[in-house]
C-alpha cells in the first residue's frame, strides 16, 4: 500500500463513516478496485483507520461528552457490541473480513431494508418523537446498541443500523444521528485499539506512517461528511443512501465480482 492509496481510503473512509453506506464495505470493495489483498495489516488498517473519522465527532461534540447522562446512555448502547466483539473477533477478522460476497449483500439486503424503512416512518404519525439525547429510555439505548452490533457484518453499516433502531424507537431523526455520532467514538476507538494491540507490534515503520496518514486524512474528511449529514438530514430522507447501496451492490455482483 502506498501514499496514494492511503490517501484514497482515507478519504473513503472519512465520506462514508457517518453515512448509513458501511464505510467497512466501501474499504473493502475499494481495497478490490485498488488491486490491495486483504493481507492482516490491510484488516488492521480498515478498522484503525476509522479512528481518525471517530476524532471528529470528538473535536465537533466534545460538550457532549461532559454530559453524564449522555455518557451513562452511550455506555449501555456501547455493551453490546462491546460483548459480541470480544466474543467474536477470530470470526469477524478471520472470515467476515474476507468475503466480498457478505458485503455486497449486506449492502443490497440494508438499502433495501433502509428504503422500507423510511417509507413505514414516513406513514407514521410523527408524535411524541423523542429528541433530547441526554433523556433517551436506557431500554431504547441498550436496542439501539443491538442494532449497531449487526455492523460487525461488513456492508451492514453502524450508523445504518443505528439510525434504523432510532427511528423504530420513535427516536428524532436528529436525535438518533446525533447520538450515533456519539456511539461511534467508544465503539471504534476499543474497536481499533484491541486490534492494534493484538496485531500493531508486529507492523514495520512504513506501515506505522501509512496508519498515520490514513488516520490523518478520514479525520479531516470526516469534519466535512458529518457537517453535510446534518444539513441532508433536514431536507431529505435516507431512501438515496438506500438506492444507492443497492446500485452500487448489484454493480459489483454483475460486473466486478
Amino acid at each position: 500500500m502506498d501514499i496514494l492509496q492511503t490517501i484514497i481510503l482515507g478519504v473513503v473512509e472519512g465520506i462514508t463513516e457517518f453515512l448509513p453506506i458501511s464505510s467497512t464495505g466501501h474499504l473493502i470493495l475499494a481495497n478490490k478496485i485498488l488491486g490491495l489483498r486483504q493481507t492482516d495489516f490491510a484488516k488492521t488498517f480498515e478498522i484503525a483507520i476509522q479512528g481518525g473519522a471517530i476524532l471528529s465527532v470528538v473535536v465537533l461534540y466534545w460538550k457532549s461528552f461532559l454530559n453524564k447522562e449522555i455518557i451513562k446512555r452511550l455506555f449501555v448502547a456501547f455493551l453490546p457490541t462491546a460483548v459480541l466483539g470480544f466474543l467474536l473477533y477470530k470470526i469477524i477478522k478471520g472470515y467476515l473480513l474476507n468475503s466480498e460476497a457478505i458485503v455486497l449483500w449486506a449492502l443490497l439486503l440494508g438499502g433495501i431494508i433502509l428504503i422500507l424503512l423510511e417509507l413505514f416512518f414516513k406513514s407514521r404519525k410523527k408524535e411524541n418523537l423523542i429528541d433530547d439525547t441526554s433523556s433517551l429510555p436506557f431500554k431504547k439505548c441498550f436496542l439501539i446498541g443491538c442494532f449497531q452490533s449487526l455492523a460487525m457484518i461488513p456492508g451492514v453499516s453502524r450508523s445504518g443500523a443505528t439510525i434504523m433502531g432510532g427511528l423504530l424507537s420513535n427516536i428524532s431523526r436528529k436525535a438518533i444521528i446525533e447520538f450515533s455520532f456519539l456511539l461511534a467514538v467508544p465503539t471504534m476507538i476499543v474497536a481499533s485499539g484491541y486490534d492494534l494491540l493484538k496485531s500493531g507490534a508486529s507492523f514495520s515503520v512504513n506501515q506505522v506512517w501509512i496508519l498515520f496518514v490514513g488516520i490523518l486524512v478520514s479525520f479531516v474528511v470526516a469534519l466535512f461528511s458529518i457537517k453535510f449529514l446534518i444539513k441532508f438530514i433536514q431536507k431529505y430522507s435516507f431512501i438515496g443512501f438506500g438506492v444507492y447501496r443497492i446500485i452500487l451492490a448489484l454493480i459489483f455482483l454483475i460486473f466486478i465480482i
